[in-house]
């Protein structure tokens, strides 16, 4: 299956690059360059990519609301935030909006394709050190808790606890480990997870988990 992936970058400088490295593996092609967000949005329409390289700010619509437009609409595209900060409160908003995790623009060539390879299959990208300090750091904003939905009644307890997992930032293969169970038994749980919350993917269970007060940020060292 060929992957195709839109990049949206007000630099052309980086839409080159990042196309150089995509369009050298075979399973992956670039369907299209936006250097804003509503270009993002209209070329996506267009092309229906499976994948968008998000770049945070650029003139106009900006990435973030670009994404949450993206992410609203029938058949969205995964969305991977793009950033030079690895600490920038607007990613925070971005994970809300839909996206399904970031990367930094110094992200080596090998970790990008494998990010976008890991999104597209569904299993979205939850970096066990940036997304997790982001998630820490930012949402300790929230101070009112969401209503929790009818499907957190229905999870069990051991899907309670590997959504507790999930949300500090644990791989599956480290959420294995601490259960001491396969790694195919946690992708059932993660399924069952996602099904029951009504959530896309792992990004908006972990977010959803902070929301409702499930998860605290650890205390800033």
């Amino acid at each position: 299956m060929t992957i195709k992936v839109l990049i949206a970058d007000d630099q052309a400088l980086v839409r080159s690059g990042f196309r150089m490295i995509l369009e050298a593996r075979d399973d992956l092609t670039v369907v299209g360059e936006a250097s804003d967000g509503e270009q993002a949005v209209r070329l996506a329409a267009q092309t229906r990519p499976d994948v968008v390289l998000m770049d945070v700010r650029m003139p106009g619509t900006d990435g973030l609301a670009a994404t949450a437009r993206l992410t609203s609409a029938p058949g969205a595209p995964k969305v991977i935030i793009l950033t030079t900060y690895d600490l920038e409160e607007p990613l925070y908003a971005a994970l809300r909006a839909g996206a399904s995790g970031f990367l930094l623009k110094d992200v080596r060539p090998a970790d990008l394709v494998e990010a976008i390879r890991v999104v597209a299959r569904g299993d979205a990208l939850l970096a066990p050190t940036a997304t997790r300090r982001l998630l820490d750091r930012f949402v300790a904003t929230e101070v009112t808790p969401q209503a929790p939905p009818g499907g957190l009644s229905q999870l069990t307890d051991r899907e309670r606890e590997v959504l507790m997992l999930l949300a500090r930032g644990a791989s599956n293969a480290e959420i294995a480990a601490r259960l001491v169970v396969s790694e195919a038994t946690v992708k059932t749980h993660v399924s069952a997870i996602l099904r029951k919350l009504e959530v896309r993917d792992r990004v908006q269970a972990v977010v959803l988990a902070y929301d409702l007060g499930l998860v605290r940020p650890r205390p800033s060292s």
